[in-house]
């Protein structure tokens, strides 16, 4: 009589390169599809389930459990209870998952030439725009939140240097902004391309800047 095959457990369902290589390993922990994706929503600070899953359309609800749960396996992700009232779990990236910035920032310049057109079945969210903004944001010499104005809505980057474990940017009109900036995409892109400069843009009256602190002066460059 044959012998029943048992269920294969997740650990073995996990694939790996199984190649001593730096990328190769990065690869085994991140390459599966969605992954990064969650990372990039991931540096807008602690995310609900629902969120995440609101903010990453065309993603199965069991894709997302499984690569979550894969990724807090990774030291990644952690997962936490928030207290009362609102006594919900939350996904937060680690340390380790918050190295992963400079290369969803190196992924969002190499892919920017990309966007050249929206497709019809292109989603879209304002906070998508943040990775490829900060690369013109760097060097500055005042850090604080810049709340980013664009007609597909509004989203706050955090500008002048970022502390592992805080959050890179966030969706929606920050609590408290340093400074505000009003643009369109094309401007966004043209900046996260390389196209165009911060400062051009607003010599040019293509970014508005307002504020009274000192970033808000530095980014109208005063």
């Amino acid at each position: 009589m044959p012998r029943q095959q048992q269920p294969a457990t997740r650990s073995a369902r996990r694939r790996s390169y199984d190649q001593f290589c730096a990328t190769a390993r990065s690869l085994d922990s991140v390459g599966d599809r969605w992954a990064l994706l969650i990372v990039r929503e991931l540096l807008a600070g602690p995310r609900r389930y629902t969120d995440l899953h609101a903010d990453l359309p065309g993603v199965s609800t069991d894709v997302l459990a499984s690569r979550l749960k894969d990724m807090e396996q990774s030291g990644l992700v952690t997962r936490r209870r928030l207290p009362p009232p609102a006594a919900a779990s939350v996904y937060e990236l680690t340390e380790r998952g918050h190295g992963l910035l400079p290369v969803l920032a190196a992924l969002a310049e190499w892919g920017a030439p990309a966007l050249a057109e929206r497709r019809p079945t292109d989603a879209v969210r304002a906070h998508w725009f943040a990775l490829p903004l900060l690369r013109s944001l760097d060097g500055l010499t005042h850090a604080g939140v810049v709340e980013v104005h664009l007609d597909e809505g509004e989203f706050h980057v955090r500008a002048g240097g970022v502390m592992a474990g805080a959050a890179v940017y966030g969706d929606g009109p920050a609590a408290r902004a340093d400074a505000r900036i009003a643009l369109d995409v094309e401007v966004c892109l043209a900046l996260g391309r390389g196209e165009l400069t911060f400062a051009e843009a607003v010599k040019g009256k293509r970014i508005e800047v307002s504020g009274d602190g000192p970033l808000a002066a530095e980014l109208r460059g005063e």
